[in-house]
């Protein structure tokens, strides 16, 4: 039986790695300031933490007041600068538990303050939440106005953007050269035109197993958080995960009871062979996506997908069911938007209350559910998470 991706056991409702994978750490150097540059030309000094790196992407910002970990480890946010909206980060650590993948995802961590690493208090921790970023080679700066970030994102749209370490004490001079350099590397950079789902995709196919198996779930793993994959073994559902390029027939060959598509990152006007080997199976299996995955769908089902201007991303989105009028509080993490399908069948499973944007589908003759938002999102703490079971029942 094929190991999962982390090289250890199949029952992921075990402990994670006991502690992240290991790196560069930059500990006993001596502390560097360093600086925040976006593509309009704004730089925002502050203080070093983590990795001692330079590092380019699109900047974007998170709402949740809890939950940095599973943030920072979460492939959908491979390719992005992530900003935490919350003042304070670190307070609780690091533990080998609460990780969506196995390494730090994002490009950067963004924060107004951060909890020293010999301050932080939890009893799950193991280490400092700078160490964590260190041990993954991320780099990150602290003290800077993060609200007046935030805004700018707001006001202007999400924007490529640099973080690096710089020397404390430059001149003015030599500050403002650094800064005309960065931006000359931040406007060289396009998010759009990167197929990130490619680098954090699995490689091979994989299998996790839970101790009761009832159903079988292809899994196609555009960028899975490992919540995801949680919930579907605690309802005894074993998946078998393929790369997001696998074929159609090598996919409905697996005999699984239903198909998944995942959460990932990027475009999904990128995702033209994905769209299409979904585009086959449509029919032949029961069809759930999440995120990214929704997406996919959605252009499969005929539609299209159009970027937003600085996303939903964090704990407290609430969403609507149309039809009950019921409103959910949801996790969500996404840059782009599905539009109105031309197909008459495909209902809108929820909708955004503060924008009016999709946030689910489905197509009852073809056994099609979807949702935008992460139902594996635990932010109610279980809201959303009753359509893994529709899932199931749908499998029936």
């Amino acid at each position: 039986m094929e190991t999962n991706r982390l090289g250890g056991s199949t029952n992921l409702l075990a402990k994670g790695p006991s502690k992240p994978i290991g790196g560069k750490s930059n500990a006993g150097r001596p502390a560097m300031d360093s600086v925040l540059v976006l593509s309009d030309g704004s730089a925002y000094f502050g203080k070093q933490f983590g990795a001692e790196e330079e590092s380019v992407g699109e900047l974007v910002f998170n709402t949740s007041m809890t939950g940095y970990q599973e943030a920072l480890t979460d492939p959908s946010y491979a390719g992005q600068i992530l900003t935490f909206c919350y003042p304070l980060q670190g307070n609780y650590g690091a533990n080998g538990e609460d990780w969506e993948s196995n390494k730090i995802q994002v490009q950067a961590a963004v924060a107004r303050e951060i909890c020293d690493d010999a301050s932080y208090s939890h009893f799950k921790a193991k280490m400092g939440y700078g160490e964590y970023l260190s041990q993954n080679d991320t780099p990150g700066i602290s003290g800077v106005d993060t609200r007046a970030i935030v805004r700018k994102v707001r006001e202007r749209g999400v924007m490529p953007a640099a973080v690096s370490p710089i020397e404390g004490g430059l001149s003015e001079k030599r500050r403002s050269e650094i800064v005309a350099e960065l931006r000359l590397k931040v406007q060289k950079y396009d998010y759009g035109a990167i197929n990130f789902v490619e680098k954090v995709s699995t490689k091979s196919k994989e299998t996790y197993s839970p101790k009761k198996i009832s159903k079988r779930v292809a899994l196609i793993d555009c960028g899975v958080k490992m919540s995801i994959i949680r919930e579907l073994l605690s309802r005894n559902v074993e998946v078998v995960s393929f790369p997001y390029d696998a074929k159609a027939e090598e996919i409905l060959k697996e005999e699984a009871d239903g198909i998944l598509v995942s959460n990932g990152p990027g475009d999904p006007a990128l995702m033209g062979g994905t769209i299409s080997a979904v585009k086959s199976i449509i029919g032949k299996r029961p069809l759930f996506g999440i995120c990214l995955g929704h997406q996919i769908l959605g252009h499969a089902l005929g539609g299209s997908t159009y970027k937003l201007k600085f996303g939903h991303r964090g704990s407290n989105h609430a969403v609507q069911n149309p039809e009950t009028g019921k409103i959910f509080i949801t996790t969500q993490n996404h840059g782009y938007a599905v539009n109105k399908l031309p197909m008459d069948s495909v209902e809108a499973l929820f909708v955004n209350c503060n924008d009016g944007t999709n946030e689910g589908l489905r197509v009852p003759e073809l056994q099609i559910i979807s949702s935008q938002f992460h139902p594996e999102g635990a932010c109610g703490p279980k809201d959303a998470n009753f359509l893994f079971d529709e899932f199931v029942k749908m499998m029936k």
